[in-house]
């Protein structure tokens, strides 16, 4: 029987993802260097995996000053983010589970005060039990490291929770973990192999829990 629900943040309740591939994008350009969809991919969900700086100094044959770079990317970043409202259908399903009465997490692979923050903006924090972040784990998705935490946190068994993902590092950690995951790729998302995940919507509007919790209840339980 499904008891909680975990969410993953970026990505699923906040449009940062594509915002900051677009600042990425910005920045690339001002070098007159490229940042293909399919290389940038590489960081979505984790925060290993792809060194953006190294890859603009290899391909535009510059030095860059990281700590300049970082300031400026983040200053754009945060100014394009702090106006985004929260993602379609998110309010619904927190919603539903709260009448349901499951239990709310969130298992994000970015520093804790990064959701924490935009959760309080958005008026969304009340709803969440539990949030793992980046400074609960040594290792962040794709290692299960942080649905694990979230799991002993609800209380509840891997099989009693659905985690709610938008990439590839972030659902094959849930599934790790052993719980049922759906996905809702996004515009940066969307062509990652997403095969291994129990369902995938165009959208969280498009989601029923009471239906997710029937599908993933054993007939035994029924």
């Amino acid at each position: 029987m499904i008891k909680a629900i975990v969410f993953d943040f970026d990505g699923v309740i906040l449009d940062s993802e594509r915002i900051m591939y677009l600042v990425m994008q910005k920045m690339f350009h001002k070098y007159h260097v490229d940042l293909p969809l399919s290389v940038w991919s590489q960081a979505i969900g984790t925060q290993h995996g792809f060194d953006s700086i190294r890859y603009l100094e290899e391909n535009g044959h510059v030095k860059i000053d990281r700590e300049s770079f970082l300031e400026e990317r983040n200053q754009l970043f945060n100014t394009l983010v702090d106006r985004e409202d929260v993602l379609p259908g998110v309010e619904s399903v927190l919603r539903q589970a709260s009448e349901l009465g499951l239990k709310i997490g969130l298992a994000t692979s970015s520093k804790g005060d990064w959701p924490r923050r935009h959760l309080k903006r958005l008026g969304l924090a009340d709803y969440f039990q539990s949030i793992k972040s980046w400074d609960d784990v040594q290792k962040v998705k794709p290692d299960p490291a942080l649905y694990i935490q979230s799991l002993q946190s609800l209380q509840v068994e891997p099989k009693e929770a659905i985690a709610i993902e938008d990439s590839f590092n972030g659902s094959l950690a849930a599934k790790k973990a052993g719980m049922y995951c759906i996905v809702v790729p996004n515009a940066v998302t969307k062509q990652m192999p997403f095969g291994h995940v129990d369902g995938c919507f165009n959208s969280l509007q498009d989601v029923s829990l009471t239906k997710l919790m029937r599908f993933f209840t054993p007939a035994e339980n029924k």
